[in-house]
């Protein structure tokens, strides 16, 4: 997925490596330039250095959760307007619930297909973009139920 100067740059936390190099191939697969972080501190950083257009985060991670990472980011104007993605094995109400709390624009079941994830990457991006463009605009939850 590009955008007008460049691919679009997508930072992916997890504290499991093979989530972080599954997600890292389904994304630069579809077009992306990808940034991992292992943690929520890594993440601060990262995003701090890199500005990406999407995040991609864990829920569960040791030292700064998922939640907690997305609320901090929210939280601070130069990036609340970055789309947060949570990540989990949980998929139940509450934890979806958490995660918009949070100020979350979509949230991906693990374990995710590429599809899933090139689906989530592409609407959360699509989603920004065009609320830049009408002041105000909101995103829908964009999870994609086929497996």
């Amino acid at each position: 997925m590009a955008k007008a100067n460049g691919p679009a740059r997508v930072l992916v936390v997890d504290d499991s490596v093979t989530v972080r190099r599954s997600a890292e191939l389904f994304l630069r697969q579809g077009g992306y330039e990808v940034i991992l972080a292992e943690d929520g501190f890594d993440a601060l950083a990262k995003v701090g250095q890199q500005r990406p257009d999407l995040i991609f985060c864990d829920v569960m991670m040791p030292r700064l959760d998922g939640y907690q990472t997305c609320t901090i980011l929210k939280q601070c104007v130069t990036y609340a307007d970055i789309p947060v993605v949570m990540l989990s094995s949980k998929d139940g109400v509450f934890d979806k619930a958490r995660g918009k709390i949070a100020g979350a624009a979509d949230y991906l079941t693990k374990p995710f297909s590429k599809k899933e994830m090139l689906f989530a990457a592409a609407s959360s991006t699509m989603a920004t973009m065009a609320s830049m463009g009408d002041s105000g605009g909101s995103h829908a939850d964009t999870k994609n139920s086929d497996r």
